[in-house]
């Protein structure tokens, strides 16, 4: 039997997409990033996914985003046991159990109280982390976390949904509240929020765009000289574009010559503060 979520409003129904494309990747002959999960919450959810029309280009980017970030939360709980972990809008994403944090590691999945509620619905109990009800944007979320615990914190299709005023106040307060951490995150450049904005795949989350997008990632260094980049992480040029189709693949590794160019595709930004 299906499980019928509530209505959710347009920004927080964008959590479909990125669902939907982790869960299509994992059906693929050779996965990139293989959640099994997200394939089993589309499967039993009464959620026409077609409608989206994504592309296999789309769902290759987002899964391979997607284990990037991964990699940067496994490496940083594995280092420290203590960690506070963070999703931030992680609508249905299930991160926590993909990388099997440490059981000493306080995980939150944060994300607007509608989509929490959906998600106490359709996420399998096995994959359920804490949560925490609220906008990211607001003042007063982050007071109830410990304050003396290194964090890693995560956002995967976030940013873009935020003002960049937005976005520099959360840095702010995320610097301020922890006394060390690492802040890992899918970059938008001023190519690819147009793309995003006019692209047949994301037409479905088109409309809540609204982030400006960002050429340089040493920007948010001058946002917050607490912050230092510690990594652009350049799709094109990752090992997994091996798995992707014939033309797919020439075409990344074409454009892994030329940083300018690769920043046109996705891309993730690994800061340290």
């Amino acid at each position: 039997m299906a499980t019928t979520l509530p209505t959710l409003t347009p920004v927080e129904d964008t959590l479909f997409l990125t669902l939907c494309c982790r869960a299509l990747d994992n059906r693929s002959p050779h996965p990139v990033l293989g959640d099994e999960i997200a394939d089993e919450i589309v499967r039993t959810l009464d959620y026409d996914h077609e409608r989206l029309n994504t592309n296999t280009n789309l769902v290759l980017n987002v899964a391979l985003r997607a284990k990037k970030i991964d990699e940067v939360a496994s490496r940083f709980t594995a280092r420290h046991p203590d960690a506070v972990g963070l999703d931030l809008g992680a609508g249905f994403d299930t991160r926590a159990a993909r990388i099997a944090v440490p059981p000493t590691v306080e995980w939150h999945d944060v994300d607007l109280p509608e989509v929490v509620a959906a998600r106490e619905l359709a996420v399998p109990e096995r994959a359920k982390a804490h949560t925490i009800a609220a906008d990211v944007r607001d003042q007063d979320w982050l007071d109830a976390l410990p304050r003396d615990r290194p964090a890693v914190i995560t956002a995967d299709g976030l940013m873009g949904f935020l003002t960049e005023d937005e976005l520099v106040s959360l840095l702010r307060r995320l610097v301020d509240h922890f006394p060390s951490g690492e802040l890992v995150f899918n970059g938008y450049t001023r190519f690819t929020i147009w793309v995003a904005r006019h692209s047949r795949g994301t037409k479905s989350v088109a409309g809540q765009v609204r982030f400006p997008g960002m050429d340089d990632p040493r920007r948010p260094e001058r946002w917050d000289p607490r912050l230092h980049l510690v990594q652009e992480v350049l799709l094109s040029r990752q090992p997994e574009i091996a798995r992707f189709p014939p033309v797919l693949r020439a075409y990344y590794w074409l454009s892994a010559r030329s940083t300018s160019w690769s920043r046109k595709g996705t891309l993730v930004l690994h800061y340290r503060f």
